[in-house]
């Protein structure tokens, strides 16, 4: 088993030191789903939630929940992030809504933290603008599944 970065010798948690690291492409994309209620999905869809746009609050908060990962969660490093994405499939046969965030910088090290913490909040977000609708949606699936540059090159998930 690889040992963790995140620990000294003594197993305490530390910052990872990227200063001798190359800067190259870094390339991180995560997806996710929020299930719910055929009607809660119906309203979202034709923009009749009262609170608004759903989706389109989603996606701001999800760049910019990637643009502050770092303050978020600890020992990850502040990045200089070229782009972020946040793009949403309905899914009408199994009522949900599919998130996928990519997030691309070129630096010392990966933003798959980034693009984690975008699917999370914008589930979130999904959530907060339609839990008045409906309190029994499901936030699922958030994972990693395509990762590219660095070191460890690439890695792509299985489905």
């Amino acid at each position: 088993m690889p040992e963790l970065s995140h620990l000294d010798a003594e197993g305490q948690a530390r910052m990872v030191d990227v200063g001798d690291k190359d800067v190259t492409e870094r390339i991180a994309v995560a997806r996710g789903s929020v299930l719910m209620k055929p009607e809660t999905l119906r309203l979202i869809k034709e923009g009749n939630m009262k609170k608004g746009d759903v989706l389109g609050a989603a996606r701001i908060a999800g760049i910019m929940a990637a643009k502050r990962t770092w303050e978020l969660i600890p020992l990850c490093h502040p990045l200089q992030i070229d782009k972020i994405s946040v793009d949403f499939g309905i899914d009408e046969a199994e009522s949900k809504i599919d998130i996928e965030a990519t997030v691309r910088c070129h630096g010392r090290t990966g933003v798959e933290m980034e693009a984690l913490t975008a699917v999370s909040v914008a589930a979130l977000t999904i959530y907060d603008m339609a839990k008045a609708v409906e309190r029994t949606m499901r936030i699922t699936d958030i994972r990693l599944v395509r990762k590219e540059g660095g070191k460890s090159g690439l890695f792509v998930a299985e489905e």
